[in-house]
């Protein structure tokens, strides 16, 4: 029998987990990989972990119930949507994440959709590989001076988009029910409602985490209330905005176009997947990437060390760099 913790890999898209391998067998623990497309694929292995670290793969609370030795869920990344945070806490498992990793990497894809979209350049693409060549096949382009941008969301990586965005010359206004008046003020962003948000941006960029409170935070309410014409990115949460809704502002001509790096439901988080599932997939003033606003060599690396790190800092009895429900666990303690 094998007394070293072991660590389970739930998934992973990146060729190997040498990396992972190298910090957490320094640390005493043994690995099992696996690529889990389903929840159940978990099962057996959780039994008896000491440590689960999750890419794609949801670690929910059918799962958390079968773990007798589980000391810690780490998520490669920001978000833990896709862990029963709540379930941890009550079997009395510690959830960390990664954070600050792809600030950078977010930002500059954000401003990349946006300003690939605002300047026409996928339908530019597209007439000059079948021949067109005329300026007006992308037209209409506005000036991107002067207008507005509204981010949804407003923490590091709002942030970071902000001064970007103002180097174009356009007001940038925010919605964030978290961020205090005063930092907003130090920052030189207008807070202001969801509705006036809505209501006065001609770019909105959702940065917005998954939440019961975010789920379709974008529906076909909130487009009816923006500007013709105005274009959605979002590099936050898919499920924030409801692609059905999307379609019809689209189709319908309300919206100019919009910037997806995670539509709705993920298909890297599908057991199969097609394109055919989701009819956003078949309009041309849609520019789709797969979540990989995050993606660099350098942040892919940070991910994956940060991840293990915070696991072999569990297991060896120290402190890890980024607790998510370390509060909820000392309440009950």
């Amino acid at each position: 029998m094998n007394s070293k913790p072991k660590v389970v890999i739930t998934d992973y898209d990146f060729g190997d987990v040498d990396i992972e391998r190298g910090i957490l067998e320094a640390a005493g623990a043994n690995v099992v990989a696996l690529q889990a497309k389903q929840e159940a694929d978990l099962f057996e292995e959780a039994r008896d972990c000491a440590a689960i670290m999750n890419q794609y793969a949801r670690v929910g609370a059918e799962t958390i119930a079968r773990m007798e030795r589980c000391k810690v869920i780490a998520r490669y990344g920001v978000g833990v949507d896709i862990v029963d945070v709540d379930a941890a806490t009550d079997r009395g498992i510690l959830v960390t994440n990664v954070r600050d990793y792809c600030t950078e990497e977010v930002a500059d894809h954000a401003i990349a959709l946006w300003m690939a979209l605002a300047r026409s350049l996928p339908a530019y693409d597209r007439a000059t590989h079948a021949g067109v060549w005329r300026w007006q096949s992308g037209a209409p382009v506005r000036r991107l001076r002067g207008r507005t941008m509204g981010i949804v969301s407003f923490g590091k990586i709002g942030q970071a988009i902000a001064p970007r965005a103002r180097a174009f010359g356009t007001e940038i206004i925010a919605y964030d029910p978290f961020l205090p008046a005063e930092v907003a003020r130090e920052l030189g962003v207008e807070l202001v409602t969801k509705d006036a948000l809505l209501a006065r941006s001609d770019y909105i960029l959702m940065q917005a985490p998954m939440t019961k409170e975010t789920h379709h935070f974008l529906s076909d309410a909130e487009f009816a209330v923006m500007k013709p014409g105005a274009i959605l990115v979002n590099t936050g949460r898919g499920p924030t905005v409801d692609n059905k809704a999307l379609y019809r502002a689209l189709t319908e001509g309300h919206l100019a176009a919009a910037g997806l790096d995670d539509p709705e439901e993920e298909p890297a988080k599908r057991a199969t997947w097609d394109p055919a599932d989701n009819p956003i997939f078949t309009l041309l003033n849609v520019l789709i990437t797969p979540h990989a606003a995050y993606y660099s060599e350098e942040s892919i690396r940070a991910a994956r060390e940060g991840a293990a790190t915070q696991v072999a800092k569990v297991l060896t009895g120290q402190t890890p760099d980024f607790p998510v429900n370390a509060d909820a666990l000392a309440v009950q303690s």
